[in-house]
C-alpha cells in the first residue's frame, strides 16, 4: 500500500511538471551574425525582458557568417526545436520568407527586429527608430562638421540588409533640400565583416582623393573605416561617422577620427523585441493601429504594414561617450 502511494505521488508531480503551468515559454532571439558587438548588447536586453516576464527563455543564436544562407539553417533548427516564437534580424528581406512562413504555419510567432522581413514573413516588424530620421541622421553627422559641404561617401553592411537600403534611400532623399552641399559620391558594402569593410573603406580613400567624410551605417563598418582613418594619419582630414556602440567607438572619439556617432539603445531593442513576441504568444493580434507594451520602453503602434519604431537615435560625442561606453 505505501508503495502504491508513493507511486501515486511521484505520478502527480510529473503530472504537475509537465502541465502549461510549469511550462516555460521559449523565444529565439536571431541575429544577423554572432560575435557582433551591437547584438551582443541586444542580447543583455533580451535577457532582461525574459527575467522580467518571468515564464520565458531566450535562445540567443544566429550563423557566424551575415548570410541569408545561413540564417535559414538556424531557423530550420528553431523549427525542429519547436520554439513558441522567433525574434530575427535578417540578412535578406525576402530570402528568409519561406524558411520563417513554415514555421509560421507550425504556430510559432515571428517578429523581425532591426533589419526587417518582407511582409509574407512575419507577423510584427521593429523598427529601430523611423526610417527617415536616420536617414536624415547619419547625412546631418556629417554636414555638421562641414560647414562648406563637400565628397561623403557610404560604407554600409550586405547590400540586401533591409534596413541599410531603407536608411541610406532616406539619407539621400534628404540631400537636395536640407544638405545641397554635401555630394555623396559612392555607396560601398562591407558585409557587416571587418576585414572587408576594411577593404571598402581603404578603396573609398584611394578612389576619392577629396574625401572629407565616410558615413557607416552600421556598427562593423563604422569601425573598420575609423580604423582605417587612424592608420592611415587622415584624422583631421576625413571625418568617420555614422551608427556606432559607444563601448566599441570611444576611441575613435577620443582620437579625433570621429567627431560625432548616433546610435539607438540595442540593449532597449532587444528588451522590446522579447516582450512583443511574448504579446504574440499570450494571443494579442497584430494587425495595423494595434497598440503593443514594449516594457519599460514605453509602447508602440502598429503601421499598414504592421511595423512601428521604437525610438530616436541618440548622438554620442566627446561630452558624453565617456558615461554611455560603460553601459553599452
Amino acid at each position: 500500500m505505501k508503495l502504491l502511494k508513493v507511486l501515486a505521488a511521484t505520478t502527480a508531480v510529473a503530472v504537475l511538471l509537465a502541465s502549461p503551468a510549469f511550462a516555460q515559454t521559449r523565444i529565439a532571439l536571431v541575429v544577423k551574425s554572432l560575435g557582433n558587438g551591437f547584438f551582443d548588447a541586444a542580447n543583455k536586453g533580451a535577457q532582461e525582458a525574459a527575467k522580467e516576464l518571468g515564464d520565458v527563455e531566450v535562445i540567443y543564436t544566429g550563423p557566424t557568417a551575415a548570410t541569408a544562407e545561413a540564417q535559414i539553417e538556424v531557423i530550420n533548427s528553431l523549427i525542429a526545436q519547436q520554439v513558441d516564437a522567433i525574434a530575427i534580424s535578417a540578412n535578406d528581406p525576402d530570402a528568409l520568407v519561406p524558411a520563417l512562413q513554415k514555421a509560421m504555419q507550425r504556430g510559432i510567432k515571428v517578429i523581425s527586429f532591426d533589419s526587417g522581413v518582407a511582409e509574407a514573413g512575419r507577423q510584427i516588424h521593429l523598427n529601430p527608430s523611423d526610417t527617415n530620421l536616420i536617414g536624415e541622421t547619419i547625412i546631418k553627422l556629417a554636414a555638421d562638421y562641414l560647414p562648406e559641404g563637400g565628397d561623403v561617401a557610404i560604407l554600409s553592411a550586405a547590400s540586401t540588409a533591409t534596413n541599410q537600403n531603407a536608411w541610406i534611400e532616406a539619407a539621400k532623399a534628404v540631400l537636395p533640400e536640407k544638405f545641397p552641399n554635401i555630394n555623396l559620391v559612392a555607396t560601398v558594402y562591407g558585409d557587416d565583416d571587418s576585414v572587408k569593410s576594411t577593404d571598402e573603406a581603404k578603396g573609398l580613400i584611394a578612389s576619392y582623393p577629396n574625401l572629407k567624410a565616410i558615413i557607416a551605417p552600421t556598427t562593423v563598418g563604422v569601425v573598420a573605416a575609423a580604423q582605417v582613418v587612424t592608420d592611415q594619419n587622415l584624422i583631421g582630414k576625413i571625418n568617420v561617422t555614422g551608427l556606432a556602440l559607444p563601448s566599441e567607438f570611444k576611441q575613435f572619439i577620443d582620437n579625433g577620427a570621429s567627431q560625432a556617432v548616433a546610435l539607438w539603445n540595442p540593449i532597449d531593442l532587444g528588451y522590446s523585441a522579447i516582450y512583443l513576441a511574448n504579446d504574440l504568444i499570450k494571443g494579442e493580434e497584430a494587425k495595423p493601429g494595434a497598440v503593443f507594451s514594449i516594457g519599460r520602453v514605453g509602447e508602440i503602434t502598429l503601421d499598414d504594414t504592421n511595423s512601428a519604431p521604437m525610438a530616436a537615435p541618440f548622438q554620442f560625442d566627446k561630452s558624453n561617450i565617456e558615461e554611455f561606453s560603460k553601459i553599452y
